[in-house]
């Protein structure tokens, strides 16, 4: 079990865990379909990047003063927190929303946890050490045979939009898969983390209000609070949290059972918010990615 768990949880916070990794999965799944509504419905990437990061960033910065503050960037560094900026915030982000403003919200469902899934395995054999099984290596195969049929889903499709809108999320994969491996590398508390890169990412915001286009005037305010609290309160604080207690409660290797239903989740929630039925490459990517998926971190 981790150091970091609690030697023997009882059942009752069990049930708990099992509940907080599911809110967690579900809140990271159903936000590509509703971010992928945004961009459709008047939003730009860059006005959804401003929403999380322009509250989220104001909402800890009292976290990352009491760590430190700007004398040694919360106390991770500067070199380090400019590189958590760049792997989990604004970049990242763009890339995510540019690629929902092109391609299925399901790709980026399906696409993103299969790359990170095979940045996590490789990162962790040669940055500490794992050990690579057969197991793993037969589902980092299926998984890839699954982003193949993304790729040749994307290029029959009548136009290369999607080819893009796809490129865009393999980007942000390989940015964000780096992410929990340098938190893991520089045992970075992970709320200290997001709250370094959250303050950092603040530093768009003037660079989006001077020189990014932003379609923000002609929404309804409801409904940018609405977006502004799925970005900021629920991917950045929420999700993020509750991944982290559970994991601490019964252990990383247990928690790791439960993003392959990122996939799912925001392939079926797709289909009835935004009418995106899966093609026939598509519907065979997401099997073969949530296979590999499964078969990577399920744990005897």
């Amino acid at each position: 079990m981790d150091a970091n768990t609690n030697p023997t949880p009882t059942p009752r916070l069990k049930r708990l865990a099992i509940l907080a990794m599911l809110g967690s999965v579900t809140i990271y799944g159903v936000n590509f379909v509703i971010s992928r509504h945004a961009v459709l419905n008047g939003f730009t990437p860059f006005d959804l990047a401003a929403l999380r990061f322009g509250f989220s960033g104001l909402i800890l910065l009292p976290l990352f003063l009491r760590q430190g503050g700007f004398t040694d960037c919360a106390g991770v560094g500067w070199g380090r927190g400019i590189v958590l900026a760049i792997m989990s915030g604004a970049p990242m982000s763009l890339l995510q929303m540019t690629g929902l403003s092109l391609a299925p919200a399901a790709h980026g469902a399906t696409i993103g946890p299969g790359i990170v899934a095979l940045m996590s395995l490789l990162g962790g054999a040669y940055l500490f050490g794992g050990t690579i099984t057969r197991q793993a290596i037969f589902g980092l195969a299926i998984v890839l045979a699954g982003l193949a049929c993304f790729a040749l889903g994307a290029t029959s499709a009548p136009t290369r939009d999607v080819l893009l809108g796809d490129l865009c999320f393999f980007l942000m994969a390989i940015i964000w898969g780096g992410y929990p491996l340098a938190v893991q590398k520089w045992r970075i508390d992970p709320l200290v983390a997001t709250s370094v890169l959250c303050v950092l990412s603040l530093a768009y915001m003037p660079i989006y209000w001077l020189f990014l286009p932003s379609n923000l005037a002609n929404i309804p305010l409801w409904i940018i609070a609405f977006h502004a609290f799925n970005q900021a309160i629920l991917n950045m604080i929420v999700g993020l949290w509750l991944w982290g207690w559970a994991a601490r409660t019964v252990g990383a290797q247990s928690t790791s059972r439960y993003p392959p239903l990122i996939p799912v989740i925001g392939t079926l929630t797709a289909i009835p918010m935004l009418g995106e039925w899966p093609g026939i490459y598509q519907s065979a990517a997401v099997v073969l990615i949530v296979m590999g998926l499964v078969v990577i971190s399920w744990k005897r």
